[in-house]
């Protein structure tokens, strides 16, 4: 009988080592991002609201748009009823498209030379480029600006659209990321006879969609939000991009908060809207690029 009872008994498992240690990980890490998202929330929604806020309220100060409760679009109708927010809008779309695109291609090409082709000096290359992250790019500017007039490319997109696409950080992602990739997948195409030009494309291309879907992504905010540039090589209203546009509604409005505030946001949709359709693509990318470099 003592034998019974005992077979009977349920069995006590010990508890998992580091189980609790992992609970307080999980909660310390929600309520940091829970924190971030405050942080980050805060200021857009005070913008928000400054935007659908009458002009003369919002030149008053922060109280006083917290306390208008009568929201307004006339902020929204004057900018898109100007009819200058869409050529904007066109002249970003054009600029950053075509250097999403030319710095995919050219920065995989280079990536996969580093990464799959053997050639005297290939690590010295690689220094180089990386050397590249460390010089700022207001330092070349100015001379940027005298090489696109020589070429008589100044108020062109050109002269916005080539300096931005020798982009470092996209040929760093993309060799990490080719570097993961397992030669054997190669070797087998060569087998096949597939040269370098087709198991570029049709082999190393199609397994990096995720970290193409990053780098595009990266690259199109970074030229879209960039004013610098296209503020020193285009001077025709008519080709401005959409940050120096806003630059001259600033100056040109004054005091008016809630019509900046409005060309702001009207600014940023595309990008919420982009990065809410590649959410899952950046992160994918990011994070394969880091395990396997």
């Amino acid at each position: 009988m003592k034998g019974a009872i005992s077979a009977a008994a349920p069995v006590q498992r010990p508890a998992r080592p580091g189980s609790s240690s992992g609970s307080t990980f999980r909660i310390v890490s929600a309520i940091v991002l829970a924190v971030f998202a405050v942080l980050w929330l805060v200021p857009s929604l005070f913008a928000l609201k400054t935007s659908l806020s009458d002009n003369g309220t919002a030149a008053l100060g922060a109280a006083e748009i917290l306390q208008d409760w009568s929201p307004t679009f006339y902020s929204y109708a004057t900018l898109l009823g100007a009819g200058d927010i869409w050529n904007w809008y066109l002249a970003s779309a054009i600029t950053s498209i075509l250097t999403t695109v030319l710095t995919l291609l050219l920065a995989s090409m280079c990536a996969f030379a580093l990464s799959r082709l053997v050639f005297r000096g290939r690590n010295a290359v690689m220094l180089l480029i990386l050397l590249g992250i460390m010089i700022p790019g207001q330092v070349l500017v100015v001379p940027t600006f005298q090489m696109l007039g020589w070429m008589n490319l100044l108020n062109t997109y050109w002269a916005v659209i080539f300096p931005q696409v020798p982009a470092v950080i996209a040929v760093f992602i993309f060799k990490q990321f080719f570097d993961g990739i397992p030669r054997e997948l190669e070797e087998a195409a060569r087998i096949d006879g597939a040269g370098l030009w087709k198991i570029y494309w049709r082999v190393i291309m199609p397994l990096s969609r995720p970290v193409i879907a990053a780098v595009a992504v990266l690259t199109f905010v970074g030229v879209w939000n960039n004013l610098m540039l296209p503020l020193f090589v285009i001077s025709n209203p008519d080709l401005m991009t959409i940050p120096v546009g806003l630059a001259t509604v600033q100056g040109s409005f004054g005091q008016r908060y809630a019509d900046i505030q409005a060309g702001a946001i009207l600014a940023a949709l595309p990008l919420v809207a982009l990065y809410l359709v590649f959410q899952r693509q950046i992160v994918e990318g990011v994070t394969g690029t880091g395990l396997k470099g």
